[in-house]
């Protein structure tokens, strides 16, 4: 059993300080609270579990978070009933600052329905559009910065980075440009819905960065990439986004592109037509592909 207090993860209560709409597609989430000065993000695409209440509820239903042993928390929670216990979902830590205040960002994506069968507006997205200062939540996150909810490594032979995500990713993308060394060579290619989506991004990296805005007609994120020239001769590669996009993208670059599958990270965050509920229930069909390349 590890100790609460040296544990790589570790639960957070915090609450809503503020919100704002960066675009169509983002609202930020501003979190504040006491736990906070146990918080240490690794930066880039720092990933933590989100528990947030079901509407009526003032704050997510969990067991008592202070048994040390965080599996034992997360197993009496997948026990509790589904209607009943806090939504948990999947986020990045889009920054982290300690002064004048501890506070963290969430950028959340708002997926417009298209049709009433559409799933895509979920629970977090419903809770983010009416979030406001008091709203309290429970966070699953690193107390250390070095810990396994970062995925972009970049490998010390690196000559370059190739990075896509769409506008779920687009929060970590960010983080990466700000996180990349000076003069590192990166093409970035941002896959979002709406010219607004839009934003600056600050980076002292070599960066060329290409919107693919899909109202504007932009062509496939792998339409665009297999006309691309990669940046140098060692490249590291981070795909993030629709799962059904990343799996495309990976198989290209690992199959067609011949690039080390060690040196392409994956990460899909939702499937079109799933909640992050159901799509945790089926095959993670991009890990099948990896195993059929090793064999």
């Amino acid at each position: 059993m590890t100790n609460a207090e040296t544990a790589p993860f570790q639960f957070f209560s915090l609450q809503v300080d503020r919100t704002r709409r960066l675009g169509p597609s983002l609202v930020r989430v501003t979190f504040t609270g006491e736990d906070l000065k146990r918080f240490a993000s690794g930066g880039r695409d720092q990933s933590l579990s989100l528990f947030l209440p079901h509407p009526g509820q003032d704050a997510p239903v969990l067991p008592p978070l202070d048994d040390p042993d965080m599996y034992a928390i997360l197993g009496a929670y997948r026990a509790m009933p589904h209607d009943e216990r806090a939504v948990m979902r999947s986020y990045t830590v889009r920054a982290q600052r300690t002064s004048p205040v501890d506070e963290i960002d969430i950028d959340f994506a708002i997926h417009e329905a298209t049709s009433g069968a559409d799933t895509g507006v979920g629970p977090a997205c419903r809770w983010a559009q009416q979030a406001k200062a008091g709203d309290r939540v429970v966070v699953l996150g690193p107390a250390v910065a070095e810990n396994t909810g970062v995925r972009f490594q970049l490998p010390a032979d690196a000559d370059s980075v190739l990075v896509w995500g769409d506008e779920t990713a687009l929060p970590a993308v960010s983080a990466i440009l700000e996180w990349l060394p000076a003069e590192t060579r990166a093409h970035v290619y941002l896959d979002v819905p709406y010219s607004g989506d839009r934003v600056e991004l600050a980076t002292e990296a070599d960066a060329t960065v290409t919107w693919l805005v899909r109202e504007e007609g932009a062509p496939s994120a792998v339409e665009v990439i297999a006309g691309a020239e990669l940046p140098g001769e060692s490249p590291y590669v981070w795909i993030a986004g629709e799962s059904g996009s990343v799996k495309a993208l990976r198989r290209h670059f690992v199959r067609e592109r011949g690039i080390d599958k060690r040196r392409v990270t994956f990460v899909g965050y939702w499937r079109k037509g799933l909640s992050e509920d159901a799509l945790r229930e089926v095959p993670d069909e991009t890990a099948q592909d990896e195993a059929q390349d090793v064999a």
